[in-house]
């Protein structure tokens, strides 16, 4: 995920060209049946994209009424592209994250929602709650610091503007167990230093880098999204297993993603303290830094399945309410969607 995401996607930009940004299809890598398919399909926009993780949070919005399909489909480039409409506005359906490039290089769209299931690292939500933070981050883009160095240091390549001290890090020696109280101790681990990505924005000067770590969601996206904090949720799966809370939708600060699973509680806990995250996954990170270079206006909306690793010792509470919160991330999908304006305002960050 992270660089190589971004690396990957700036890859398949420029093997696509993008041109015409009405239209917005590539004609030296699709046939000229598929041009004119694609042409007629982006006539018909412009279109909310709809960015969603996989099959598992894909099929309740597909199965929900509020949605209707269309009889277009494109299958390009090993991604399947699903039109339909919510409400009055037309929609794209995609899989994973990385298609959010091939999404914005070849069809009209006006903006971003990207939605689906996270862990919960905020102490004051619940389970079935459904998140929708004001900025996203990848938080394991690290620098590695050899043993023996430490916050005076320089990092290897600091003075080149390609790492940075400024965003923090987390110490192994601070999490050591079974240690007797006094004790000096360390670990031959030392410090991961967190980074932030490069990112090289269309109406920036190309080739020159920028630095991006927190990416704000659009402030006109966020603005409706707060209308919706008194959306009832579900709160069983079934007659016999229920939340002991009642599901709500909540306005927050930060969501993060990484490459790696989260299910343990002294990383769950450190990272809401050092960096205020209720959401903690695997995609909207890479969403938003594509939607932060395309200059589309995104939002992502993430329903809590998990504590990542703070509840129960026995198993993960996702294995029982993943479909629960699946479900509800949909419902709020689905109502944000129907609140959009028929012509959404151009990207204007938080």
């Amino acid at each position: 995920m992270g660089w190589r995401v971004l690396c990957l996607c700036m890859f398949l930009g420029a093997l696509f060209m993008l041109f015409n940004a009405q239209n917005a299809f590539v004609s030296c890598a699709l046939t000229s049946q598929l041009q004119e398919e694609i042409t007629r399909i982006n006539g018909e926009g412009p279109y909310i994209g709809l960015v969603i993780p996989n099959s598992f949070e894909l099929n309740p919005l597909l199965q929900n009424p509020a949605y209707t399909p269309s009889e277009n489909i494109i299958d390009f480039a090993g991604r399947r592209f699903r039109f339909g409409s919510i409400g009055d506005k037309p929609v794209i359906l995609i899989y994973a994250a990385i298609t959010t490039q091939l999404l914005l290089s070849i069809f009209n769209i006006e903006g971003v929602v990207h939605y689906g299931i996270a862990g919960n690292a905020n102490p004051s939500l619940n389970i079935g709650d459904v998140a929708i933070p004001q900025f996203w981050a990848h938080l394991t883009l690290w620098s590695w610091q050899r043993y023996g160095e430490g916050p005076s240091n320089t990092l290897p390549l600091e003075q080149n503007g390609d790492y940075t001290r400024n965003v923090g890090y987390l110490k192994f020696g601070d999490f050591m167990s079974n240690v007797s109280w006094g004790d000096s101790f360390d670990n031959l681990l030392n410090r991961i230093w967190y980074q932030p990505e490069e990112v090289f924005p269309v109406d920036g000067i190309p080739e020159q880098r920028q630095h991006a770590l927190w990416v704000p969601v659009d402030y006109n996206y966020y603005q409706i999204a707060t209308r919706l904090k008194k959306l009832k949720l579900d709160a069983c799966i079934n007659s016999t297993t229920c939340l002991s809370t009642t599901p709500k939708v909540e306005m927050v600060e930060r969501g993060a993603s990484a490459s790696i699973y989260i299910d343990n509680a002294a990383y769950r806990s450190f990272i809401y303290k050092k960096f205020h995250v209720t959401p903690v996954e695997m995609e909207s990170a890479s969403v938003a830094l594509i939607c932060l270079q395309q200059r589309v206006p995104f939002i992502v909306i993430r329903a809590l399945s998990d504590l990542a690793g703070g509840g129960s010792s026995d198993s993960n509470e996702a294995d029982i309410f993943a479909p629960l919160a699946a479900t509800n991330s949909v419902k709020v999908v689905i109502e944000f969607i129907k609140l959009l304006p028929s012509k959404s305002p151009k990207w204007s960050p938080m």
